[in-house]
């Protein structure tokens, strides 16, 4: 009984920005405990049949659409085209996003808006659109993918983190929102993470990743796999009443203000 409140199978689920990375990651994880898996990109389509053939090779049923999240016109065709084609989108997780490492005091306002435009306004623009069915149907999960930079500052992330920690909010109140429906939208907090995009800095030695490990409780940085377990708990029955909810699989980062640099 307690393996079926995980059991995802004939859910649909969209993960937004999923062609690789943490949303693959996720993504993999959802399919793998049954549901159908919807991949969106918006680079090129040739990257989202890539990833599709990493879906298939894993056993997970997938399909790719190719929009731009932060478009409204394009997100309404699309979602309306999915619901034709696929199905009801049960579970949909926002995790599309940017981010842009520059001084606030050297940083333009238009790059500054492009970072909020995708990292918060477009989980509203897609949620906005995708909870019409969820509440006609008096069901729903919703996931954002906010991150630590909510809770904490950071040299050159300034807009980055401005526009999660505004998402944090947003999920609070679409849960506020939304509940009645028996629609539950909470949020991860990913840590840093062992990505191909990190892998430049993952090296013994460089500054960044000894401060990383240094900082981190558990002293390493995440497996991209140790976000699925989160994501298919929070798709699931076994978080019914979990609602406006951020859990922050993070290693333990913002549990402690860190060590001395001559601890042993």
């Amino acid at each position: 009984m307690s393996i079926e409140l995980f059991n995802l199978k004939d859910k649909v689920a969209l993960i937004t920005g999923s062609t690789h990375g943490l949303g693959m990651a996720m993504a993999m994880g959802l399919g793998k405990a049954g549901a159908t898996i919807v991949v969106n990109g918006n680079s090129s389509q040739e990257k989202i049949d890539n990833a599709l053939a990493a879906y298939r090779r894993e056993g997970v049923n997938a399909v790719g659409y190719k929009f731009n999240v932060a478009d409204e016109k394009d997100v309404i065709v699309s979602i309306k085209k999915i619901e034709t084609e696929v199905g009801n989108i049960d579970i949909l997780v926002n995790n599309a996003g940017i981010i842009k490492r520059t001084p606030l005091a050297q940083m333009e306002v238009e790059d500054f808006k492009q970072v909020l435009d995708i990292d918060l306004v477009s989980p509203f623009i897609v949620s906005k659109q995708v909870v019409k069915g969820m509440m006609e149907r008096q069901s729903g999960k919703i996931i954002n993918i906010c991150s630590m930079m909510s809770q904490l500052g950071r040299n050159t992330v300034g807009a980055y983190a401005a526009a999660k920690g505004g998402l944090v909010m947003l999920t609070k109140n679409m849960a506020t929102e939304w509940a009645r429906h028996n629609i539950q939208v909470n949020g991860i907090g990913p840590g840093y993470f062992a990505t191909s995009q990190t892998a430049p800095i993952r090296i013994d030695g460089h500054p960044f990743n000894d401060f990383i490990v240094n900082r981190t409780p558990a002293a390493k940085w995440g497996d991209p796999n140790d976000l699925a377990g989160a994501a298919i708990f929070l798709s699931s029955q076994a978080s019914d009443f979990v609602n406006g909810h951020i859990l922050y699989v993070d290693g333990g980062i913002l549990a402690t203000i860190g060590k001395p640099s001559n601890e042993l």
